[in-house]
């Protein structure tokens, strides 16, 4: 069976419990967040790292830049695997890993 996940090496992850109830339970504004993410985020993980996050920074709007921050790393990484260092978003990646 096909997924819809698109195109990505990130690892898929088998679901436990009710996937709409846990996303129903997530704050106003990390459903907000999670609906405009680019990557799928599962509820859970998306509140593991929010919540980390917010003991980090202590401010929910800060909290969400993080999530921001994560997500473009991890879609850096991606896209390395998936279409070759030479796609432009690998290549921004490249030179942040570089940077002291």
């Amino acid at each position: 069976m096909r997924s819809n996940r698109g195109a990505t090496s990130l690892r898929a992850r088998k679901r436990s419990g009710t996937p709409m109830r846990d996303f129903d339970k997530l704050p106003p504004k990390l459903r907000a967040w999670t609906t405009q993410a680019v990557l799928p985020w599962r509820a859970k993980s998306v509140e593991r790292a929010f919540a980390k996050a917010l003991r980090s920074t202590g401010c929910p709007d800060q909290a969400l830049r993080e999530l921001d921050r994560i997500q473009r790393k991890l879609i850096a990484r991606d896209v390395q695997r998936v279409w070759g260092k030479g796609h432009p978003a690998a290549l921004g990646a490249q030179e942040r890993q570089r940077a002291p």
